[in-house]
């Protein structure tokens, strides 16, 4: 699994030497070729034997995105009652003949549907057969986050192969990107320490009584480009078009109207066209910046 997500440190690592924008018409053409791909980890070597000038994070990221994406157009297929019941149904008649075959997998590419959200579907049933109820998502969360709670010990064994399998979903997934998420906002925060910039982060931030703030926000603007940044946002992903219109409803414009214009940095890359928001006070980045002049002391140093 760490193959496919890659670990955190080699996720920093490969952003550090790879810096990484690709035009709109390019990653249009990512997208269309991951339509055929599933959430394996030979998948991600198709993938990068096609697209090898760009870094294995930034094509995980986005896959993960476009096959999130996927998935969501496929959920009211895959949701409706009477379809629930024939996947368990097929599962549980398969089980009692080929046990030790990965069934839920297997069903997953058949259907195409990502293991760990059919995985989750089945334990639904599972719980709903056996307590005659619909289980709680506390029960439910536990059983897919530990899957020897479930007490169908074959049932427990397909549900860890389909969260082990599977590089886009599940709460393997959830806890590396997590990770991976922290790491970026360790490595932005040591990156303003070494170029003596004064900031305060979000922890500190809330301890003031913000509710809604960047990861960053300077003490002493810089600029950056010629642009001035007050505050700072780290976003270890891809940024695409449906992600940033979203960050930028959510949280991006927000920030400009209470704190002043800002810099966004997304680690993985970005469509270059989406950095069009300078004048409006957005500036994208896909790594630290270089070129930072601090507005009290002229060029920013890094410390030796």
């Amino acid at each position: 699994m760490m193959d496919s997500v890659s670990g955190t440190s080699a996720a920093v690592a490969d952003k550090r030497v790879n810096q990484m924008q690709i035009c709109r018409a390019e990653y249009r053409a990512i997208g269309r070729f991951v339509e055929q791909l599933r959430p394996t980890r030979q998948s991600m070597k198709t993938l990068q034997t096609q697209f090898p000038h760009l870094p294995p994070s930034t094509l995980l990221s986005i896959f993960s995105q476009e096959y999130q994406k996927r998935m969501k157009r496929s959920m009211p297929r895959h949701h409706a009652p009477d379809v629930i019941k024939a996947y368990y149904q097929r599962y549980r008649s398969e089980a009692k003949t080929r046990p030790s075959a990965p069934l839920l997998l297997e069903l997953a590419h058949q259907v195409d549907l990502s293991p760990a959200l059919l995985a989750r579907l089945m334990v639904e049933c599972f719980l709903e057969e056996r307590q005659a109820s619909v289980a709680s998502r506390h029960v439910l969360n536990n059983m897919l986050r530990e899957p020897y709670l479930i007490p169908d010990l074959l049932l427990a064994k397909h549900v860890e192969q389909c969260t082990v399998n599977d590089c886009c979903y599940g709460p393997l997934v959830d806890c590396i990107k997590h990770a991976i998420g922290l790491e970026h906002e360790d490595l932005l925060r040591d990156k303003l320490r070494e170029t003596n910039l004064s900031f305060l982060d979000e922890n500190q931030l809330r301890a003031k009584g913000y509710d809604k703030t960047p990861d960053i926000i300077l003490e002493v603007p810089i600029a950056v480009d010629g642009h001035i940044v007050h505050w700072i946002e780290s976003k270890a992903s891809f940024g695409d078009d449906h992600s940033h219109h979203t960050y930028l409803n959510e949280q991006f414009w927000s920030y400009c109207n209470r704190f002043g214009p800002g810099l966004v940095i997304y680690w993985y890359g970005f469509v270059s066209e989406l950095d069009c928001q300078r004048e409006r006070g957005i500036l994208l980045r896909d790594g630290f910046p270089s070129d930072i002049v601090s507005l009290c002391q002229g060029p920013a140093r890094s410390r030796v």
